[in-house]
C-alpha cells in the first residue's frame, strides 16, 4: 500500500516538497476517501518518525569523530608508557615528578596540591610520595609556613630522569603529528580546545 500523509506534508525519500492532495489518494485528484482517514494518520506519524540518509551520515560522522580521538588516544599512552619505560618510570610517576617539575626551583609542592595536579585521592598520593622517596625522585620537607606540613622536593635524580623521560615523550608525539603541517597542528589545538572546555570547567 502507497504510503501516505496529510496535504501539504512532504513525503520521506521525496525532494522535500509538499506532495500534492490529489496525489494521496493515489493520484486520482480527488480528496482522501473518509474510509482512508485512519490510514492518513498513521502515515502523517509515520513520516514523522522516519529517518532519513542524512541523520544516517550525522549518526555517521560523530562515532568517526569520537572513534578516531579514541584510537588517538591508544596511540598516545602508547607513546607515554614506552617513554616512561625507557627511563624507569612508570606514568604515575612521571605524573607526579612533571607536576613539580613545573613548578620551577626549587620544584616543590604540598601533598594537597600534588592531589590537584595529578587528579588523586589523599590515600594514593601519599603511598606514590613513599615509593617516590624510596627511589630517591623526591624527599619530604618541613613546610616552612605550617609547622605540622610537609612540603614534596624533587631531587636531582628525579628532575633528570623527569627531563629525560619528558624529551623522548616530545620526540614520539612529533612522530605521531608529522603527517600535519603547523597551520593543521594550531587548528587541532584550537579544536581540541573547544571540545575539552565544558570538562576543564567541571
Amino acid at each position: 500500500m502507497a504510503q501516505r500523509a496529510g496535504p501539504g506534508i512532504p513525503l520521506a525519500g521525496t525532494s522535500g516538497g509538499a506532495v500534492p492532495p490529489g496525489d494521496l489518494a493515489g493520484g486520482s485528484g480527488g480528496p482522501v476517501p473518509p474510509g482512508d482517514a485512519a490510514d492518513s494518520g498513521a502515515g502523517i506519524l509515520q513520516a514523522s518518525v522516519l529517518r532519513d540518509e542524512v541523520d544516517d551520515l550525522v549518526v555517521a560522522w560523530r562515532a568517526q569523530v569520537l572513534s578516531r580521538i579514541s584510537r588517538l588516544a591508544r596511540h598516545l599512552d602508547i607513546a607515554r608508557r614506552g617513554a616512561f619505560a625507557d627511563h624507569g618510570l612508570e606514568s604515575w610517576e612521571f605524573d607526579v615528578l612533571s607536576a613539580l617539575r613545573r613548578q620551577g626551583p626549587p620544584f616543590q609542592l604540598t601533598p594537597g596540591a600534588l592531589l590537584r595536579a595529578t587528579l588523586v585521592t589523599s590515600g594514593t598520593m601519599t603511598n606514590r610520595v613513599d615509593r617516590l622517596v624510596r627511589k630517591g625522585l623526591v624527599r619530604r620537607e618541613p613546610d616552612p609556613r605550617d609547622k605540622r606540613g610537609v612540603l614534596v622536593t624533587l631531587t636531582d635524580l628525579g628532575r633528570e630522569q623527569v627531563d629525560a623521560a619528558l624529551a623522548d615523550l616530545l620526540r614520539r608525539e612529533r612522530a605521531l603529528l608529522a603527517g600535519l603541517d603547523p597551520d593543521d597542528r594550531r587548528h587541532l589545538a584550537d579544536m581540541m580546545r573547544i571540545l575539552l572546555a565544558p570538562f576543564d570547567a567541571e
